[in-house]
């Protein structure tokens, strides 16, 4: 199977689990939430969180139909962070994945409510699994950790504190490696620990390509924000620069960035190189150097 036949193949087992996760209309008169939650988690996107665990459960010799519950739950923990990101009291942004945001459409209390709810379905999703306990307390405590006050949350509130600053580069890259790389890295460990993995090498390597995959998205992102489109991203751009807030670009220079986005991303190929069969994970990992959205 071709990359591109692999990726098709997997965001078609992605989309419905995804959907049926979510369709739990009740007819009691709070439906809405339910239509606020689907918007946004089912509105597309590259779904490369979710990918990454199903090629990570093969690469480790497990089957991916057991990978999806958790699969699915690190995709509504992404789009729950995206929803509020979103909000006026964050980013106030009004453009995601192409379409309004949550909150310029269902308004604010209910776009709150479906990230509330997109969270707390990620780990209903992903305690329904029907793996052994013990493999399925490890996937809970790892997208929790990944999503928590040390994770994701905490970049989150770096970020802010950062606005109208320029803070230097080692702070930079905690933020980045909290917001942005915290999820892409659970996303290896997740693949791993629901393929029955405990090697430890296995794991270090792929925290590794997920650590050095995180980062040069981010990267790419900041050069986006500069250089992107608003219609191919999706998304407005020129917000850092509006915010005050420092990234890679603005302490590096763009052609430094560009740099580094071909160097870890190497560092990504080469962390997962003697892992077997690892040539899904090394051409997604270089599909997205250089790409638009």
């Amino acid at each position: 199977m071709t990359f591109q036949e692999q990726l098709k193949a997997d965001i078609a087992l992605i989309e419905p689990a995804l959907e049926r996760s979510l369709s739990g209309e009740s007819g009691a008169g709070y439906d809405r939430i339910f239509e606020a939650a689907k918007y946004s988690a089912l509105a597309g996107g590259k779904r490369l969180r979710p990918v990454i665990v199903l090629a990570f459960c093969r690469l480790c010799g497990g089957d991916a139909g057991n990978a999806l519950p958790f699969a699915c739950a690190l995709e509504m923990i992404h789009t729950y962070s995206l929803i509020h990101d979103d909000l006026p009291c964050m980013d106030n942004d009004d453009l995601r994945r192409g379409r309004p945001t949550s909150h310029k459409v269902f308004g604010e209390a209910m776009a709150v409510l479906a990230g509330d709810g997109l969270l707390t379905r990620a780990f209903e999703t992903a305690a329904e699994s029907r793996l052994p306990a013990e493999t399925v307390l490890r996937c809970v405590r790892l997208l929790a950790r990944a999503a928590g006050m040390n994770g994701m949350i905490g970049g989150q509130v770096l970020d802010m504190e950062s606005e109208h600053q320029k803070i230097p580069l080692d702070k930079l890259r905690l933020l980045q490696s909290l917001k942005t790389g915290c999820l892409i890295r659970a996303a290896c460990e997740l693949g791993c620990t629901a393929a029955g993995s405990e090697d430890e090498h296995t794991l270090a390597k792929a925290r590794a390509y997920g650590e050095a995959l995180g980062l040069a998205f981010q990267i790419q992102d900041d050069i986006l924000d500069i250089e992107g489109d608003t219609a191919m991203l999706g998304k407005s751009t020129g917000k850092d620069e509006k915010s005050e807030k420092s990234t890679f670009p603005s302490l590096l220079g763009l052609e430094e960035c560009r740099a580094l986005v071909q160097s870890l991303t190497k560092d990504a190929a080469d962390a997962v190189s003697t892992l077997g069969d690892s040539a899904f994970l090394t051409e997604l990992a270089y599909s997205l150097v250089g790409r638009a959205n």
